[in-house]
């Protein structure tokens, strides 16, 4: 009989001691509304000289989602770029842009945002921070770190800059080329996006 009570206690123990104490995951959850002066910037160079693209208004009404839990940082949504939009201030550029970027199939160039490495802390001063993205372009899709500069001005507005480096190749596409192959456009582009936005909080 002692020694039933004795091996039930030594289970209780055991069994117990593998139990984890509930987790109160408290989530501070904010909403911030992008502005129609937000923008999109891509630079990039060709054998004989620079050239640069943007898209300078965002035409849409989308939201962002800051989300901070006891072990991540959550920033979501996405925002969705008309190809179309692209002005690289050369009529000859802006259509082999556009057309190398498959604006007639994927008209959109889409920016999914995943997460921050630490929650902003918005001031005057930008931080620097990171996140990771989705980019989806021309049908394929690949996975960044970006840096960010976060910030609030004097009229409350948040200011998001994003900046990185992407290749042509990174979405299965060919740099265009002009005059038989005698301009080439390189592979690498520089992307930098600046989101203005205000909280609905």
């Amino acid at each position: 009989m002692h020694r039933n009570i004795l091996w039930i206690t030594v289970l209780f123990v055991l069994l117990t001691g593998f139990v984890k104490p509930r987790n109160f995951t408290v989530v501070t959850e904010t909403k911030w509304l992008i502005s129609e002066s937000s923008s999109l910037s891509v630079n990039g160079t060709t054998n004989i000289n620079k050239f640069a693209c943007d898209i300078p208004a965002y035409d849409q009404t989308d939201t962002l989602t800051l989300s901070r839990g006891n072990k991540e940082i959550i920033l979501s949504g996405d925002i969705r770029l008309k190809i179309q939009s692209f002005n690289c201030h050369n009529s000859i550029m802006t259509h082999d842009l556009r057309k190398t970027l498959k604006e007639k199939e994927f008209p959109h160039l889409r920016i999914r945002f995943l997460s921050l490495s630490e929650f902003p802390d918005l001031t005057a001063k930008p931080a620097m921070i990171t996140g990771f993205v989705d980019i989806e372009l021309a049908g394929a899709t690949k996975r960044f770190q970006v840096k960010y500069l976060v910030s609030i001005d004097d009229q409350k507005n948040i200011h998001l800059l994003g900046s990185r480096d992407v290749n042509f190749s990174d979405f299965n596409l060919i740099p265009p080329r002009k005059l038989g192959g005698m301009i080439k456009t390189n592979d690498k582009l520089s992307v930098a996006f600046h989101l203005k936005m205000r909280d609905l909080n």
